[in-house]
């Protein structure tokens, strides 16, 4: 009899318990809006942020309510303006060119390899469209980013990074988000600290950090920040930056300063999942295998492979058989969207050209989650009904 997987792709971890009890503790008190605290008590939304900061080894941070705040509000700081181009991935989600979008500015779409990062020889072809690159490491894949740095570097192209998929990864050592200008992160729940929804923004430029602090809604108490400038930097922009809201409340910071304490032992729990499916996948008849370059510790809560140049109706009926069995697999090859799998082309907002090499690429790509609710047992047995419905679909094609 063929095995099923009876898990939930959809189910993470519950909540930790310090983290529901410093919730409560912050409900009790009713003193949910970040600015809203009781005399020296500096509260939960900016005691993580100092938290975050150190973490991440950058001066400054600012929580805000989500990730795709944090990146308008980086672009907005570093002064992109409406008609302005902006530079990104064709391999991203839709909230990358929304924010580019929200802001007016218009995104110019970089290509994909088949390493499902950036294509750094189309991003030299295009690095003098634009003054800024929003560059979005999709899925938790890192490119070169020395390499990247030197092209931005010498066009003048200022990089913000989308880390929402690579909190806690680095690329030589260096942790993801710290190479570009500002980095910009999720806390949605599917990302790697959950609190429904939120983000962060991190930068060693004070005059960034300041206008970004004034942009997300601080009115004049920027003052009780804790990871931000001195108030003189404050003083050069206070009255020129405008009030766009978006902060994060003390419920949701409250909720994420013990699951930051762990994170990196997430990492390696995420990274051992992910090996226990690609050690399975490796070697599966007309499967390509995504390979991580030694550079990169990437964080593993998500998998991809690639079906490259599979007809349509083979990568579909992957799909199907592998459901019938318990898997679910995302393709980002599908002329219309589907949940929040989308193509460059898809965003009638953002015009594009057309992108054949791109296209071969993301026609190819399925996705899957690997939530820590799954064991390594699950996830072997998952490489297995995957590696054994995609030989199924292959060989039967071949014969």
């Amino acid at each position: 009899m063929s095995e099923i997987f009876k898990g939930n792709f959809t189910q993470q971890e519950p909540i930790p318990d310090e983290a529901i009890a410093a919730a409560v503790e912050v409900m009790k008190t009713g003193r949910l809006h970040r600015y809203n605290v009781a005399g020296d008590d500096p509260g939960e939304v900016a005691l993580l942020e100092q938290e975050f900061a150190r973490a991440m080894g950058v001066k400054y941070c600012l929580a805000v309510a989500s990730g795709g705040y944090a990146m308008a509000c980086a672009l907005r700081a570093v002064g992109v303006k409406p008609g302005d181009k902006v530079l990104t991935n064709t391999f991203t989600l839709a909230p990358v060119p929304g924010s580019i979008a929200s802001v007016g500015a218009v995104p110019v779409f970089v290509g994909v390899t088949e390493d499902l990062v950036i294509d750094l020889d189309d991003l030299v072809a295009k690095v003098g469209q634009a003054k800024v690159l929003m560059l979005s490491h999709m899925r938790g894949h890192l490119a070169d980013m020395d390499r990247l740095m030197e092209i931005c570097d010498a066009a003048g192209v200022t990089v913000i990074e989308d880390c929402a998929h690579t909190m806690g990864a680095k690329w030589r050592g260096r942790l993801s988000g710290t190479d570009g200008l500002i980095g910009c992160y999720s806390t949605q729940t599917y990302k790697h600290l959950n609190s429904g929804e939120g983000g962060f923004l991190v930068t060693d430029d004070e005059d960034v950090a300041a206008r970004a602090i004034i942009l997300s809604g601080s009115y004049m108490l920027y003052g009780r920040h804790l990871a931000a400038p001195g108030p003189e930097v404050f003083e050069r922009v206070k009255y020129v930056t405008p009030n766009v809201s978006g902060r994060m409340d003390n419920l949701r910071a409250a909720i994420l300063r013990p699951q930051l304490r762990r994170l990196d032992a997430q990492c390696e729990a995420w990274n051992a999942r992910y090996r226990a499916v690609e050690d399975g996948l490796r070697g599966t008849p007309g499967l390509t295998v995504v390979e991580r370059p030694a550079e990169e510790y990437y964080v593993g809560s998500s998998i991809q492979f690639l079906l490259l140049d599979w007809a349509e109706e083979q990568i579909d009926a992957v799909l199907k058989r592998c459901a019938a069995r318990g898997v679910e697999l995302k393709w980002f090859g599908g002329a219309e969207p589907t949940g929040f799998t989308s193509r460059y082309d898809s965003w009638r907002y953002a015009p594009s050209e057309l992108m054949p090499e791109s296209d071969r690429v993301l026609k190819g790509i399925l996705d899957m989650r690997l939530p820590l609710t799954f064991s390594l047992e699950d996830c072997a047995l998952i490489a297995r009904i995957i590696r054994a419905e995609v030989g199924a679909v292959f060989q039967g094609e071949a014969a």
